[in-house]
C-alpha cells in the first residue's frame, strides 16, 4: 500500500519571488527536491486551493500550500543476516567499510546478497527510508567506505550535498597501468557506451564527470594514485583512468587482464595472474552530519590484496631500475 502525505503551510513573505519547488523544498526538508517536483508535475500541490503544476513558477509570500501526495511503498527485500563491517554508527548515520565481492543493491543477476539486504536486517526499521538509506553506491568489486542514512531528513540532506558538491568528499586509492608523470583532473563526461550496454564511456553528450587524481607512487611500469571524485558517474575512476590510457590493475571491463611487465619478478607476475579485481579502495569519506552540521572524516586502511600488490610492484621496481617494458 501506498503512504499517503498530507503537508499544509503558509509561504513566508521572505521567500517571496522564488519558484514553486524551491519554496517546497525549503517549507518541506524532509522530502528530496526530486520528489517534490514530482508530486508538482503530479496534480499534487495547491496554492490558495488551486493545483499548480509548473514547478519554475514563481510565488509572491503569503500563499497557502497545501500537497496530498502518496508515496508508493518500496518493493520488498528480503533481510539478510550479512556481516557488515561499521565504521561509524549514531542514530541518523552509519559508515561501513564495504569488502570485495559485496553488491550495493538487489539488481539483475544479484536479486539478494547485497549490503541492501544487510541493513534491512541489522535495521529492519531502515525500510522505511527509500534505497534502504543508501546514499551513494561503490562497485561490487570496489571496496571501501560507504555513509548510509538511517532516516529519511538524514539521507535527504546528504544526498542534497553529494549533488551539490557541498561538504562531501570522497577520496580513492588505486594502482593503474603505465608510469603516469604526475597528477591532474579529468573533466569528461560519462554515459553508456554507444554499442556495450554494460559499459560506460566517455561520450560527448554525457554527464558532467569530474575527477581529480595525484601520483602516490610510481613503479617501473604502473602507478598508484589518490584520487578525489567530484561527481559521481558509474565506473566513474574506471572510465576516466582508461580514458587517459591508465586503466586500473585487474580491470576486466576497461583493460582485460593484467599482464606482467618484461623481466617481472616471479612474486609480482604471480599477484598480478591472481588479481581478480579492479585495484580500487574508497579510502577516505568526509562529510557535513545531517543533523548535528559537524564535519566529520574516516579512513579506511588498505585491504590486503592491494598491499600485497603494491609491496610486489616496490619489489620489482627494485631489481629492475631501468624502466625496460
Amino acid at each position: 500500500m501506498a503512504e499517503q502525505i498530507s503537508l499544509s503551510a503558509e509561504v513566508p513573505f521572505e521567500l517571496g519571488g522564488k519558484r514553486l519547488d524551491q519554496i517546497l523544498a525549503q517549507l518541506f526538508p524532509d522530502y528530496s527536491r526530486s520528489r517534490i517536483k514530482t508530486w508538482i508535475l503530479d496534480d499534487m500541490v495547491q496554492i490558495n486551493g488551486e493545483t499548480l503544476n509548473i514547478p519554475r513558477e514563481k510565488l509572491m509570500g503569503g500563499e497557502q500550500v497545501k500537497i496530498e501526495a502518496q508515496i508508493e511503498e518500496q518493493r520488498e527485500y528480503e533481510a539478510q543476516n550479512i556481516p557488515l563491517n561499521i565504521v561509524y554508527e549514531d542514530d541518523d548515520i552509519l559508515v561501513v567499510n564495504k569488502p570485495v565481492g559485496l553488491v550495493v543493491h538487489p539488481g539483475a543477476g544479484n536479486p539478494d546478497g547485497t549490503l541492501l539486504n544487510a541493513l534491512l536486517y541489522r535495521y529492519p526499521e531502515i525500510k522505511n527510508v527509500p534505497r534502504a538509506g543508501i546514499v551513494h553506491r561503490l562497485d561490487k568489486d570496489t571496496s571501501g567506505l560507504m555513509v548510509v542514512a538511517k532516516t529519511i531528513p538524514a539521507q535527504t540532506y546528504l544526498v542534497a550535498n553529494l549533488q551539490a558538491r557541498v561538504n562531501f568528499t570522497r577520496e580513492y586509492e588505486a594502482i593503474c597501468i603505465g608510469t603516469m608523470t604526475g597528477g591532474g583532473m579529468v573533466d569528461e563526461p560519462i554515459s553508456r557506451h554507444p554499442t556495450k550496454r554494460t559499459h560506460m564511456a566517455v561520450v560527448l553528450d554525457g554527464k558532467p564527470a569530474v575527477t581529480h587524481f595525484r601520483v602516490a607512487e610510481k613503479y617501473r611500469a604502473h602507478t598508484r594514485l589518490r584520487l578525489r571524485l567530484e561527481t559521481g558517474r558509474t565506473h566513474q575512476i574506471r572510465v576516466h583512468m582508461a580514458h587517459l590510457g591508465h586503466s586500473l590493475i585487474g580491470d576486466l571491463v576497461y583493460s582485460g587482464r593484467p599482464r606482467p611487465p618484461k623481466k617481472a619478478t616471479t612474486e609480482l607476475s604471480d599477484v598480478l595472474k591472481t588479481f581478480k579485481r579492479q585495484a580500487l579502495h574508497a579510502v577516505m569519506l568526509t562529510l557535513e552530519h545531517p543533523i548535528t552540521g559537524e564535519i566529520m572524516s574516516w579512513d579506511a586502511p588498505i585491504p590486503d590484496d592491494m598491499v600485497k600488490l603494491t609491496l610486489a610492484l616496490r619489489e620489482d621496481t627494485k631489481l629492475n631500475p631501468q624502466k625496460d617494458f
